[in-house]
């Protein structure tokens, strides 16, 4: 080396080149494995005769868009493109006045590429299709950051970096209500084998789900073509109010059959004339819909889930810094959980819905619970999403609440064993209360991404802000005449 040359500079171009090679092995990695996952993919289509693609992207809201292609396209020309803004569209499919700060300035596409684990049959199609969830990436290779799905899984590689992987185990709750053609008509229960819709409430009840055999059997066979990993179905307080569990496993192909679960619920009730709502306070008299998310931590490498302790009803350290980042969180993340309007008139005038990031041992009142199970079945119940929650993101911010917990070594509060309704209210009040939470919360935003958490708080406010234009028949009636 020349006695003339700085200190570090030749190590600094032996160190980029390391780097370039490095990135060059990286991307043969993924080069191989995406030539490996389109082979297989490929020879699922044609042994089943597959004649049809739906290629399915989560929104903002968690619903499905995207593109049906022929098959033989698909194989022609693996993969295709949607434009970005498809994450930067209210539900009324409006756009945010800084719609074009959000996106690129030429409103550019964005590059889809299949997950294979997630292909299934369309049980539901004439012919033979199959559906698979798409991850959305940037011209140059990278995960495109507005993706719900890739917000998700960007809290996950930060779980990675740590040594540890989320298990979760989802419970959904949903309405069966007549079909409602007019806005303006509130929803009633659909009669059941019976004739006779519901009116008194039947919790936990076995006949009253009976009732509703034929569109709940055709919902078993969907689900089972899809093997989506249905467990307990259980009748809930509501009329007509049910409840499905899906058995715990990792946190993505548990938003993932969510997301399925949802659309499958839908298409087997319209076949049988009804509607399936997964809105959160769909009538005024009945209870609320919620989406319970129960959440442990285990060891990449052992397995062993490491919020127990060593003994029966002790727990670990980490799992009461994970407790204590729900409870300085959640209030900021409320808007994942409460997307909508509507999602607040579950909250705040549910019966048994969290009013309070109280946290409790088997104590439903609590917005955080802690079940008593095995040592190795240690875990934490989150009560506060509603039904109508994006799974992907709602995921992703418990599970993003409790790390930041754990990385900031924040402390629990005590376990409360009486009503935490008595701790009074202390969740946001509404949509624009949860977006003003979130948008003063930088870790959060850091830890989801700031670009996409901007993009969300402009569209739901937007939303929230097209809402407020409505004019109720509540102000009509009672407003009209006497103020």
């Amino acid at each position: 080396m020349s006695s003339s040359t700085p200190p570090g500079k030749n190590k600094g171009k032996t160190g980029s080149r390391k780097r370039s090679a490095a990135a060059t092995k990286a991307a043969a990695r993924r080069a191989a494995r995406d030539d490996a996952g389109e082979s297989q993919l490929l020879r699922w289509l044609k042994q089943r005769h597959i004649t049809e693609v739906e290629c399915l992207v989560p929104d903002i809201t968690g619903n499905a868009r995207g593109k049906i292609i022929p098959a033989s396209k698909f194989s022609h020309d693996y993969g295709t493109r949607l434009p970005e803004g498809i994450f930067a569209t209210t539900v009324t499919g409006e756009y945010p006045d800084d719609y074009y700060d959000l996106t690129s300035p030429s409103d550019a596409d964005m590059l889809l590429r299949p997950d294979p684990d997630t292909v299934r049959l369309v049980p539901w199609a004439a012919d033979p299709t199959a559906q698979i969830i798409h991850d959305c990436y940037t011209k140059s290779g990278e995960l495109h950051d507005l993706a719900p799905r890739n917000v998700l899984k960007r809290v996950l590689a930060e779980y990675e970096a740590e040594g540890l992987r989320p298990v979760v185990a989802p419970e959904v709750e949903f309405f069966l209500v007549q079909k409602n053609t007019d806005p303006d008509f509130p929803l009633q229960p659909p009669a059941g084998r019976s004739g006779r819709p519901e009116t008194a409430r039947q919790s936990y009840s076995i006949d009253a789900v009976n009732e509703f055999d034929p569109i709940l059997d055709l919902m078993y066979d969907y689900c089972d073509a899809m093997e989506l990993d249905v467990d307990t179905l259980i009748h809930e307080s509501g009329a007509a109010q049910l409840e499905v569990n899906l058995l715990h496993s990792d946190a993505m192909s548990r938003a993932d059959q969510v997301f399925l679960f949802k659309r499958t619920m839908r298409e087997a009730a319209l076949r049988h004339g009804v509607y399936a709502t997964f809105l959160a306070k769909p009538m005024e008299n009945e209870p609320g819909s919620a989406m319970h998310i129960h959440q442990s931590l285990v060891d990449a490498k052992t397995g062993k889930n490491v919020f127990a302790g060593r003994k029966p009803n002790e727990h670990s350290a980490l799992f009461t810094h994970y407790l204590g980042g729900l409870q300085a969180f959640v209030p900021a993340a409320m808007a994942f959980f409460g997307p909508n309007v509507n999602s607040y008139r579950r909250l705040a005038f549910g019966e048994v819905s969290p009013k309070n990031v109280q946290w409790g041992y088997d104590n439903r009142t609590c917005g955080l619970r802690v079940p008593l199970d095995t040592l190795e079945n240690t875990r934490v119940e989150s009560r506060f999403a509603g039904s109508d929650a994006n799974p992907y993101l709602a995921m992703a911010a418990t599970l993003a609440c409790g790390l930041l917990g754990i990385r900031g070594k924040l402390e629990a509060t005590q376990p409360l064993a009486t009503s935490a309704h008595e701790a009074g209210y202390v969740l946001p009040r509404s949509l624009g209360e949860a977006l003003d939470r979130l948008e003063a919360c930088t870790e959060l935003q850091e830890m989801l991404g700031p670009r996409f958490v901007r993009a969300y708080i402009s569209v739901k406010r937007k939303e929230y802000e097209t809402f407020f234009r409505v004019i109720s028949s509540w102000e009509r009636e009672f407003l009209l005449l006497n103020v």
